[in-house]
């Protein structure tokens, strides 16, 4: 799909894209031979933060206090992406892997690492993609949108506008973090440089959602702050950072 997508095409295939979370939300995820996304696993893809992206690829060597930090930071996320009604998740639900079909119908790759976990996933996987951009009001009436379309098909309880883009921001914010790990991994363990392209507008998401609750939570105003302050300027020294 990512080819296609421009402003005037990516509203019809984003149509589609959400009938496609719709029909994978309707399935009965208890009966599903399908492993959690539970908290274990939340950590697990948290943790290649300080792992690949600020010590392997930076070159940064967190103290006790920046750990204790990233931790509190990560619980907070992990919480969130917990209280959330429960649904298949593709994990990796955006424009690279969605093909179109002449038909007009979408085929979806790339499902081998499918959970059970929150319903905001894979929708936040589309809506903020790791490989193009859309402008942060329209995403928020998008999220909205299918949230109403989930909830008149009887997928989802009811939910306030205020908690379920909290819900949406911050499990994007889990995923970003996590990816900003993965994409130096990739390069790093793999070779895969391609993948440092990608980087900045992954950074621009996690500053985005940071700097939008840090008058509301504590801890995101001091992961923020320490952000800017340590990582912000080791970013800026790096060849792939020019549109950060």
């Amino acid at each position: 799909m990512l080819p296609e997508l421009d402003a005037r095409s990516v509203d019809r295939y984003y149509r589609s894209a959400f009938g496609v979370l719709r029909q994978i939300a309707a399935l009965d995820a208890g009966r599903l031979d399908i492993p959690a996304y539970d908290e274990v696993l939340l950590a697990e893809e948290l943790s290649r933060f300080p792992a690949w992206f600020v010590e392997a690829l930076l070159g940064y060597s967190p103290n006790d206090e920046e750990r204790g930090l990233i931790q509190r930071f990560s619980m907070k996320l992990i919480d969130s992406a917990l209280e959330q009604p429960r649904v298949l998740v593709h994990r990796d639900f955006h424009s690279r892997n969605l093909m179109l079909q002449e038909e007009g119908q979408l085929a979806v790759i790339d499902f081998q690492d499918a959970v059970v976990g929150p319903v905001t996933y894979d929708l936040v996987s589309l809506l903020r993609d790791c490989y193009i951009q859309w402008p942060a009001g329209q995403v928020c009436d998008w999220a909205l949108r299918q949230r109403d379309e989930l909830h008149e098909q009887g997928l989802l309880p009811a939910v306030d506008d205020a908690r379920f883009l909290r819900w949406f921001d911050w499990m994007g914010l889990q995923r970003h973090i996590k990816v900003l790990g993965t994409f130096a991994r990739l390069y790093l363990r793999d070779g895969k440089s391609a993948y440092l392209d990608d980087l900045p507008l992954v950074v621009h998401y996690v500053l985005e959602i940071l700097g939008k609750y840090a008058d509301e939570e504590p801890v995101f105003a001091e992961f923020n702050d320490w952000f800017n302050s340590r990582l912000s300027p080791l970013i800026a020294r790096q060849g792939w950072s020019k549109t950060v």
